[in-house]
């Protein structure tokens, strides 16, 4: 049944529209002339190859000849060969089972084919294999009987090379047939001209991919055909741009390096045709020395593959090399790609030395409305107005900041603090020094980092300019990412594979002031323990490590939350040097990192690796864990829910006292302190952002051990007090949220005023149902209120002084424009009112105690149910029941309501969360794709007419039938076990 299913399904919702194209090709061929794309043009009609014996017996036969540019005994040499069949049968999709190598009379094997787009399998027996072509039998699905045959005819030319196709049985007999007989002519009609290419080279070579496993020869696995593997890395670098004032030559664009470090990846990958051109996506980390709207698509372009889909990362964040990285291997597993480009280039050094000459770039100018298919990554303004107040606008300021946050957390005075980071970068440019691809390839001391002098100056204690991301480079990688089964239909040496075992994105708290602790990265620790445990290793088991080190303050983030040692020598944390030797290419050092880690993997094959990339003040994290031995697991891109604790208010004036948490001095280009910028805590856990300028206060407040040391204002100044002391802790998170298996508990936590939403706690809530959708690991979610209430609503105080709960995103309340795609289950317990209620209503199940009660009261109190709630009572209860609430405004109880079909199941009082938890649970057991498209299909319905219906859930279904969970349901079944399902 299931197998008929898979077929029949989508057989139905294609029939009509491929029949019609077929008759309408067919007039169009009659009345014109004219043959569609797939036909042969008119000196094949010339050809007289006669049908071969018993093709007439099948109820539909098809046909097409051509002339091939070689003797019959190369063609037959080649249509035989069953290792190149992928390279030129366009009916081939893999094979099942053993198969002999060429075809033999007698041999029988299975093979899956395409008909209509749909796989479908066929047996095949051999009845001749000789110098005058083939001929095969065999059977099909629901007792479908084909035959193919090749006859060969040798000409003056060459060989007239005649391809038939026939099908017979009940299935075929009727208007299915038709439409499947007429994929199977145009499939031979492009089978010849796939044969041709190959045999005469007539064109240019095509990458035909077959869905077979591909045997791993180093150690003997079969590997899943979707495997993404890294096969080519290339990297450029012009250290000397050559621009001179007397010529108005105009030095490479990013563009034109991102194309040469492609072609160096490609030719480093070594493959039998040209890797570029076959591309089917091309991914761009965007430039920061030139804006394009559409990178990825000018970089296609000038590689030969205009006709591939593009993406782009969002325009800041060096996140975004290995960002693209994971989502290139995730298109890949997911068979949306073979081929895949990945590039980044800057070109920071040409445009400053064109400035220095008077002199503007003239580059590419593409139309403003270009755009790439997909921009992928998280873009939001990078400071809130509290640390724009102080001055902390830029990386060079916030990375200082939290380098002392770190000297604070680790109970280090600054003079042993800053030797061991200087010593951490002298590390660094040794190993810059032996990277061919280095920008400054010069190995420095400690001491020549931390001392400032001219050529070496302060820019904001604690950091000097060796210690810092250095901006002004010509440099551009590029990687190519493949299938296995590409990367062996193309003939990229094995030994050029590099497994991308998993990937991994999170974000921390957005706003650094708003951090629970300026000297640690939740993301960074939860994206890390992700990947590490998807490859089943711990970090201790890492062998190349490379660390974004924009800064140091970066490296010891990142090796403190991956439980690396960042101050040992004997544990080096990158392998091109970091941006301040390697070179800082704006968003794109990630690239450049797994460029110069991939060689050393294929060095050595056992070892794995990590790469790191972050973007804005180690905001935005992606991670990947490499190897050149294959994966256990298949690859996924991970987006870990992130156990935050709860952020900071912060403002920018000191009441009463607080505890210095960070201090930097930011200093003139030209020399000199310029201000005091310091974080403080209060005791109720608020952070107040300070900046100082007047010069004595400066002077003195920079000379002065202020870390872990209370502090407050005397009038104007800040006077310093007292001994070392912790931190006072965050004020409570209005929002909390806790895994429980595969579902994620969210608890709105304001008791003390029944739960109102305010603004802060909108934001929670959007952020904790962004995790949760992003989250794979995520089945269900449960919104649930603590202190026995669910919500009252907004917060009417916190609106009245203006923090209205409404996010960018999914506006009032922080859900209601957008409530969660994935099951959600609200838990009540007491009162649900008015945006309350609205949250209860985005939820898919609701379960009740007896005792709660649901209303809109908004009219008592001048107001209306606008997030949604009264539209959403009045498409989900009765017209007099919905018109109660929102006329009357008095709360119904739970009792009325499950009557009515909104309350799923009333439980005693205090039992609805584990009610609700049992049936979040209970959807999380089943296959993912169904739940998610039976859930898409019943949200969609009252929007479908009658006669769409039947259409639009067979369109959806279509992908649930043929999916790999339900081969896996109907077998789990059959085998009385507990499925395991994959989601695809």
């Amino acid at each position: 049944m299931l197998r008929t299913a898979r077929t029949l399904v989508p057989v139905v919702t294609q029939t009509v529209a491929q029949t019609v194209r077929a008759h309408l090709d067919e007039a169009r061929r009659r009345i014109t002339g004219h043959r569609p794309s797939g036909d042969r043009d008119a000196t094949d009609v010339d050809l007289d190859v006669p049908a071969p014996a018993g093709v007439a017996a099948y109820a539909r036969q098809v046909s097409a000849q051509r002339l091939v540019a070689a003797p019959p005994a190369e063609v037959a040499a080649l249509v035989h060969d069953l290792d190149r069949t992928h390279a030129w049968l366009t009916l081939h999709v893999a094979w099942r089972g053993e198969r002999p190598a060429t075809l033999v009379a007698g041999a029988s094997f299975a093979q899956q084919i395409s008909l209509m787009d749909i796989p479908a399998q066929a047996r095949w027996e051999v009845e001749r294999a000789d110098e005058s072509g083939f001929a095969l039998r065999g059977t099909g699905p629901m007792g479908i009987t084909v035959g193919l045959w090749c006859t060969l005819v040798a000409t003056d030319g060459g060989t007239a090379v005649r391809l038939d196709g026939a099908l017979d049985g009940a299935p075929v007999r009727g208007p299915v047939g038709l439409t499947a007989v007429r994929s199977v002519e145009t499939a031979l009609a492009a089978s010849l001209a796939e044969l041709a290419d190959l045999l005469d080279g007539s064109g240019p070579a095509r990458l035909r991919v077959p869905d077979e496993p591909v045997r791993h020869e180093a150690t003997g696995r079969l590997l899943d055909p979707a495997t993404p593997v890294l096969v080519g890395v290339g990297q450029v670098v012009v250290r000397d741009p050559g621009i001179d004032p007397a010529d108005p030559a105009e030095p490479a664009e990013p563009a034109d390096l991102a194309v040469r470090a492609l072609r160096a990846a490609a030719e480093d990958a070594g493959a039998r045709l040209d890797l570029l051109a076959a591309a089917d996506l091309v991914a761009a980390v965007p430039s920061a020395s030139w804006t394009y709207p559409d990178q990825a698509g000018l970089v296609a372009e000038r590689v030969g593959a205009a006709d591939a889909a593009t993406l782009q990362t969002s325009p800041y964040g060096g996140d975004g090399g290995q960002l693209a990285l994971n989502d290139a291997a995730q298109q890949v597993a997911d068979g949306a790609a073979h081929v895949v480009l990945v590039s980044g280039a800057e070109a920071g050094a040409s445009v400053a030395a064109l400035q220095r000459a008077g002199r503007e770039p003239d580059w590419t100018r593409q139309p403003a409305d270009a755009a790439p298919d997909r921009v992928i990554g998280v873009d939001r303004p990078a400071n809130n107005e509290a640390e724009t107040a102080v001055g902390l606008g830029a990386p060079i300021y916030v990375y200082a900041l939290l380098e002392s946050a770190l000297q604070g957390a680790a109970g280090t005075d600054a003079a042993t603090h800053r030797a061991a980071v200087a010593d951490l970068w002298a590390r660094a440019s040794r190993t810059a020094a032996a990277n061919p691809h280095a920008w400054d390839p010069r190995a420095r001391t400690a001491r020549e980092i931390a001392e400032p002098r001219p050529d070496n100056r302060w820019v904001s204690e604690p950091y000097t300019k060796l210690l810092c991301a250095n901006l002004q480079v010509d440099l551009a990688a590029g990687a190519i990412v493949t299938s296995v089964a590409a990367a062996q239909a193309a003939g990229v040496p094995q030994d050029r594979w590099v497994f991308l075992h998993a990937g991994a994105s999170a974000t921390d708290e957005w706003f650094v002031s708003e951090r629970a602790d300026l000297a640690h990265s939740p993301a960074i620790a939860t994206a890390g323990r992700a990947v590490l445990d998807h490859a089943g290793i711990a970090a201790e088991d890492l062998g190349p490590v490379d660390l974004y080190s924009c800064f140091p303050a970066a490296v010891q983030l990142g090796a403190r939350a991956l439980g690396l040692p960042w101050d040992d020598p004997d544990r080096p944390l990158t392998v091109t040097g970091g941006l301040t030797f390697a070179g800082g290419p704006g968003n794109a050092y990630g690239l450049h990192a797994v460029a110069t880690m991939a060689p050393l993997l294929r060095a050595d094959r056992s070892a794995h690796g990590l790469t790191s990339s972050l973007g804005w003040y180690a905001t935005k994290h992606a991670l990947g864990v490499w190897s050149a031995t294959p994966p256990e697991q298949p690859y996924v891109h991970l987006r870990p829910t992130v156990d935050r604790p709860p952020g900071r208010p912060v403002r920018t004036e000191l009441v009463g006292s607080g505890v210095v948490e960070a201090v930097t001095v930011p200093h003139r280009r030209e020399g000199g302190r310029e201000a005091v910028v310091l974080a403080v805590v209060e005791d109720d856990g608020t952070r107040v952002l300070l900046r100082r300028e007047e010069p004595a206060e400066v002077a003195a407040l920079a000379d002065e051990d202020l870390l872990r040391r209370r502090v407050r204002l005397e009038g104007d100044r800040i006077v310093v007090s007292g001994e070392r002391t912790a931190l006072p802790a965050p004020p409570p998170a209005p929002v909390r949220t806790e895994r429980d298996g595969a579902v994620l508990v969210i608890t709105l936590d304001r008791p003390a005023v029944r739960n109102a939403i305010d603004r802060r706690t909108a934001i929670e809530l959007e952020r904790a149902v962004d995790d949760a959708e992003a989250d794979a690991t995520v089945r269900a979610i449960v919104l649930t209120g603590a202190g026995g209430t669910f919500c009252a609503g907004m917060d009417l105080a916190g609106a009245h002084r203006g923090e209205v709960p409404v996010t960018d995103r999914r506006g009032p309340l922080g859900l209601t424009a957008e409530p969660p795609t994935k099951p959600t289950v609200a838990a009540v317990e007491g009162a649900a009112l008015a945006g309350g209620f609205e949250l209860v209503l985005c939820a898919d199940l609701v379960v009740a105690a007896e005792d709660a009660t649901f209303g809109l009261p908004e009219a008592k109190r001048g107001l209306l149910a606008a997030a949604g709630g009264l539209w959403r009572v009045g498409t989900r209860l009765p017209r007099p029941v919905a018109l109660e609430l929102a006329l009357v405004g008095d709360a119904l109880p739970a009792g009325r309501l499950a009557e009515l079909g909104l309350v799923n199941a009333v439980t005693a009082p205090g039992e609805a969360l584990a009610r609700a938890l049992d049936l979040a649970h209970r959807i999380a057991a089943n296959a993912p794709l169904s739940v998610r498209v039976g859930k898409q299909l019943v949200d969609a319905a009252p929007t479908w007419s009658p006669a769409e219906g039947f259409a639009r859930q067979s369109e959806l279904a279509s992908p649930v039938v043929l999916s790999d969970d339900a081969r896996e349901g109907v077998a789990a079944f059959a085998e009385k076990r507990a499925p395991r399902w994959t989601g695809r």
